[in-house]
Formats: structure tokens, sequence, C-alpha cells
């Protein structure tokens, strides 16, 4: 097979794995964590062995799916950070851009988090593959605290003790919130805000970075 060839297949391949997983996506907005590969092949059109051909099995199917949200929602929440305001308001924004985001699509965020809502299919543990998620989004913050806030000589642990405490506090009060509704999500951001804002209040920017 020639380069050209190669290249060509290449990209067919990758359009094909996306038109797959923007079916997986409809059917999870449609049935949340019952979402199953037959009703996954079904939206498709092709039959489960082709699915199970591109991602291996559920596991990949989910890793792929949990992929393509945390880019879109670490593109908002670097937006959130950027964004041309005080501290203050740039932390609640940040709060503010992960509430509304499972709450905009609560489907997408059930299947991801809670296996429990439904009986997994056999073989597949979700829970398992959930986890790196939330690991993965403490990584990714940590980087930017370290990158924008001296926090003293030993900044890069410490940026990591924010990043994943911050994720896991955003994902229990996220969580308890959208099955609870006990308040607005404008008050639930104040309050968070209110919670991380000691310590971050009082900590400087980095000489060497982009400030926040």
């Amino acid at each position: 097979m020639s380069t050209t060839q190669q290249a060509e297949q290449q990209r067919s391949t990758k359009e094909r794995r996306r038109q797959l997983l923007e079916a997986a996506d409809r059917v999870v907005l449609r049935d949340g964590p019952g979402a199953s590969m037959n009703a996954i092949a079904a939206e498709a059109g092709i039959t489960k062995p082709i699915l199970y051909r591109h991602f291996g099995d559920k596991g990949g199917l989910y890793r792929a799916l949990a992929k393509r949200h945390t880019d879109g929602l670490l593109l908002a929440l670097r937006a959130a950070l950027d964004a041309p305001a005080d501290r203050r308001r740039r932390v609640e924004a940040t709060l503010d851009t992960y509430l509304a985001a499972i709450e905009a699509r609560p489907q997408v965020y059930r299947f991801l988090m809670h296996p429990e809502d439904t009986l997994p299919e056999q073989g597949f543990d979700m829970g398992r593959h959930s986890a790196p998620l939330l690991r993965r989004l403490g990584e990714e913050l940590a980087k930017v605290i370290e990158e924008r806030v001296e926090l003293g000589p030993e900044s890069a642990q410490l940026a990591r003790v924010w990043g994943h405490g911050i994720v896991g506090m955003m994902h229990a009060a996220g969580d308890w919130w959208l099955g609870e509704r006990p308040c607005s999500r404008e008050q639930l951001v104040r309050s968070l805000a209110d919670l991380l804002w000691g310590r971050l209040a009082e900590a400087g920017n980095r000489p060497d970075g982009p400030g926040f």
C-alpha cells in the first residue's frame, strides 16, 4: 500500500471513529448509564462486532467518550481561567463552567460517573474507568495552579494537592447538587468559591507566569 493510500485509510478510519462516537453520544444522551453496545451499534447502523473492531470493548468506547468530553471540558475551564477578570471572578467562572457542563448534559455525566444507576454489561467495571477521568482533571488543574500561583518552595507538590482537592470538591458538591437541587447554581458557585478563597486570595502570582 502506498503512503498516499495509507494516509487516506487513516483519515477514513478517524472519520468513521468520530461518527461512531457521535452515535454513542446520542444514545448516552437518551439512555444515560443504560447505554449499551447493542443500542450504540443500532444507532450507528452497524453490527456490534464492527463497533468492537473500532473500540475493542465497552471499556474502550467508554475511554474514548470520556476523553472526548474531558477534552471539551478542559478547553472550557481554560477559557474561564483566562477570562479578563479579577481572580475571584475567574474562580467563580471556573466553578460555574464545571457545574454548567454537568447540568447541561446530565445523562452524559451519569454515564461517565454513575454506573450503579443501571446494571453494567457483563465484564465491564465502569467505576474502574471513571477514576482516571477525575485524576486527569486534577492533574490539569494542578498544572494551571503551578504555572500561575506562587506557593513557595514546595509549589509543585502543593499545586497537585490543590488541583486534586478542588476537582474532588467540585465533583462531590456537583454530584450532590445535580441530584437534589437544594439551591441555585449561582448560590453553589458562591459558596464553593468562599470555601476556596482564604489561602487562594493571599497567594501571589508567579512572576514568570500568566497570572491568576
